[in-house]
């Protein structure tokens, strides 16, 4: 029997890192599925503050340069590989944004750094050679993923039919900015922003 394939995007995660419970529910989640039925993988920023305990066992698999937006111009990209309680992580590693103390920092930098984390995550799974049946998001950091999958990535075969879903856990923060930075950070246009909306013209003239 063929095992569906899932994929978990999020910024923080039990035991590696945690803020509050999106790391919990992330953390525990991939464990409940029957893994004669699934294929479960997370994908999180390796961010310095993870415990040495589990970094220092981390597998360097590759890395490669990419770009997202006019502001994140050849980024590096390096892809780190661990395995906890038979569930397979890969970490974003990357000393520009997830050299820190703590996963975020000012709204303006956490935009920024997500928007390279969510295009830096789809860009792994060729070379990781995963494709998964569905995308779980978890949270406005990984918002971006679900656009990049349907405009930027349907170029290539790799990732037709791969779908996603998107669980908000906390409503208090969106990672709101205006629309010219984010149109910069991102490399999206109007095409995704929904122009006809009434946020969209709230924010674009910020």
């Amino acid at each position: 029997m063929n095992k569906k394939k899932i994929l978990f995007a999020a910024s923080e995660c039990v035991p590696f890192v945690k803020t509050g419970g999106l790391a919990d529910v992330v953390g525990a989640l991939p464990k409940a599925f029957p893994k004669d039925e699934f294929d479960v993988r997370v994908v999180l920023p390796y961010y310095r503050c993870i415990p040495e305990k589990f970094s220092k066992d981390f597998k360097y698999i590759t890395h490669f340069y990419m770009g997202a937006g006019d502001y994140i111009q050849n980024a590096y990209v390096g892809i780190m590989e661990y395995e906890y309680d038979s569930i397979k992580y890969y970490f974003i590693d990357d000393m520009t944004y997830f050299n820190c103390e703590y996963p975020y920092e000012n709204t303006r930098r956490d935009i920024e750094k997500f928007c390279y984390f969510c295009k830096a995550a789809l860009s792994i799974l060729p070379i990781v050679d995963f494709k998964p049946d569905i995308i779980h998001c978890h949270d406005w950091q990984t918002g971006l993923i679900p656009v990049y999958l349907k405009t930027e990535f349907q170029g290539s075969e790799f990732y037709h039919n791969i779908h996603s879903i998107m669980t908000i856990h906390n409503l208090k923060f969106q990672g709101v900015w205006d629309i010219p930075t984010f149109k910069g950070l991102s490399g999206r246009t109007d095409e995704v922003l929904r122009s006809d909306t009434k946020e969209y013209h709230e924010y674009a003239n910020m």
